[in-house]
């Protein structure tokens, strides 16, 4: 497909303990990327059921930097900032569409009943730029690890927008790294990436351009059924 996204394994602004700034850098990263001063940002809540905290913590990091708004499939976005359902081709209008984490499965069903993967295919053809941490990530390739379903397992229903795998977390749950080559190397899972906390891969038309780490110790890998390959990781500042 054509456009650019950012998958991020974990960090920016609902992980604040991953980089400890008051603000995160792939965060202000993702903003400059969009080349404006003041971008329109939206985000989706989707997997997480639209949890208000996690509403206000986007919030709180992005009102002050760009145009903020939400769309709520569950109909809870704060007032003054909703994207109504009725108006999603709206989307378009955007600059950046960030998803928000929680449950991967969930969130791919609920996007299909509202024809949502189609309408951001067009965004990010049309130079949104799509970003998402955790489930957010997921969603964009074609499969990934995920915890929808209870332990960790292969789900392959991604939306397929990105080649290959993902899985996110990568060192920061204890059983992420295990299992993920555990079912590339099965054949569970296709070849794909890993990325841990704080760390961004950030991809353009279908291809990897660079990983982004806002942690100096943030690590990527390349995994394939013979095992990982670290990828070269580039230390983003602490830029604003």
């Amino acid at each position: 497909m054509r456009g650019t996204i950012l998958t991020m394994g974990g960090g920016g602004f609902s992980m604040p303990e991953v980089h400890g700034r008051d603000v995160s850098p792939i965060d202000a990263h993702l903003t400059r990327l969009s080349g404006k001063e003041r971008p329109k940002v939206c985000f989706i809540g989707t997997a997480s059921g639209d949890a208000d905290s996690y509403h206000d913590k986007f919030l709180t990091a992005y009102a002050e930097r760009g145009e903020a708004t939400i769309l709520s499939l569950f109909n809870k976005a704060p007032e003054g900032y909703a994207l109504p359902i009725s108006e999603l081709d709206r989307l378009l209008e955007h600059d950046i569409v960030y998803v928000g984490g929680g449950s991967t499965a969930n969130l791919l069903a609920i996007w299909r009943l509202h024809g949502l993967p189609a309408l951001l295919e067009k965004a990010a053809a049309g130079g949104t730029i799509l970003a998402g941490i955790s489930a957010g990530a997921n969603c964009w390739y074609e499969a990934s690890s995920t915890d929808s379903f209870g332990p960790t397992a292969p789900l392959r229903d991604g939306l397929g927008f990105l080649p290959g795998s993902f899985c996110p977390h990568y060192l920061g749950e204890e059983d992420r790294r295990e299992t993920y080559v555990g079912f590339v190397g099965s054949g569970a899972l296709p070849a794909g990436h890993a990325a841990d906390d704080g760390v961004a891969l950030l991809w353009r038309d279908g291809e990897l351009v660079e990983a982004l780490s806002e942690r100096p110790d943030g690590v990527a890998y390349a995994v394939g059924r013979d095992g990982e390959v670290p990828l070269d990781v580039r230390r983003l500042d602490q830029g604003r």
